[in-house]
């Protein structure tokens, strides 16, 4: 049973379809990366599949609440983390949090909040004013205080627009240690390498659609297998493509071979050892792997 389970949504803006029958199903535990352009509709969905807008068909239930006939039951079980921080930057650190707590209605909000701040690696800057935080600080404070409560289920939009490369790295290591103490994230991003480092399972989204699902790994071979790139000297390239009919060559530039690796250490063992025993040694090598980036462009263009 997934703890989170979108069926059929549709969202549509005046004549403007935003989404077109999206169905995701998440299973506890897990981290569901939804990928796509600009205005495909991550935003809207995430809205939908937590209460704050409605959709014109379809259904979700998180942790086996359905969001639409019970909104406020199925938000006790989840935080949703919008893509612009919403910390008050007038108060402190520690005062944003013991505030949240204190919305929250848990026990002991300021022993809470010296908690979470020291996960998150903000103690030492507990009492200075938010706006004097670093950019990177404030989004680590914001996803502190959606954990105020011990939520079962985290929903990040976009959680590492606008960081830098040294704090979205940090950013990272804060999601993979929530992952690892029992919660579902369900996050939107716009950063391929993102969702490379931290989805279980990617789902990207296109014109409304979610028009393709898997893990990285199923992803990515969306565009391609594996290549093996031989680089030869002149004079033995002829024979080289001879010698390598069975694997089906294919010339990309003067005096270099591509070899689709289907299975890839068994084929690259069988190529090195025709090479050998014809005694050809390539000047070059290099295996090639798809990155998201391709899947991405793939996608994107149909």
């Amino acid at each position: 049973m997934p703890i989170i389970d979108i069926r059929n949504i549709k969202k549509n803006f005046k004549k403007q379809t935003v989404l077109e029958d999206v169905s995701i199903q998440v299973e506890a535990g897990s981290i569901y990366t939804l990928l796509g352009a600009n205005g495909a509709g991550k935003s809207t969905l995430l809205k939908i599949v937590t209460g704050l807008l409605n959709s014109d068909g379809g259904k979700v239930e998180i942790d086996q609440l359905p969001v639409d006939k019970d909104p406020r039951e199925a938000q006790k079980v989840f935080s949703y983390n919008a893509q612009h921080a919403s910390v008050d930057e007038v108060l402190s650190g520690l005062e944003n949090l013991v505030l949240i707590g204190k919305l929250r209605h848990v026990s002991n909000p300021k022993a809470v909040a010296l908690s979470l701040l020291e996960q998150f690696g903000l103690l030492d800057a507990k009492d200075k004013i938010v706006s004097t935080y670093s950019g990177g600080m404030k989004r680590r404070l914001d996803l502190a205080m959606s954990l105020v409560g011990d939520a079962k289920i985290l929903f990040l939009d976009e959680p590492t627009t606008g960081l830098d490369p040294s704090s979205r790295l940090d950013l990272w290591k804060v999601i993979r240690k929530l992952q690892s103490s029992g919660k579902t994230i369900f996050l939107t991003t716009q950063y391929l390498e993102e969702a490379d480092q931290l989805a279980d399972t990617i789902g990207f989204l296109k014109d409304g659609k979610i028009i393709a699902t898997g893990t990285p790994k199923e992803m990515k071979r969306l565009a391609g297998e594996n290549r093996l790139h031989l680089t030869f000297s002149p004079e033995d390239l002829k024979q080289a493509k001879e010698v390598l009919i069975d694997f089906e060559p294919k010339v990309l530039a003067p005096e270099l071979i591509s070899i689709e690796l289907t299975e890839e250490m068994t084929t690259i063992l069988n190529i090195l050892k025709v090479l050998n025993d014809h005694h050809l040694e390539p000047t070059d090598f290099e295996t090639i792997r798809p990155t998201l980036d391709d899947v991405f462009v793939t996608l994107t263009k149909g």
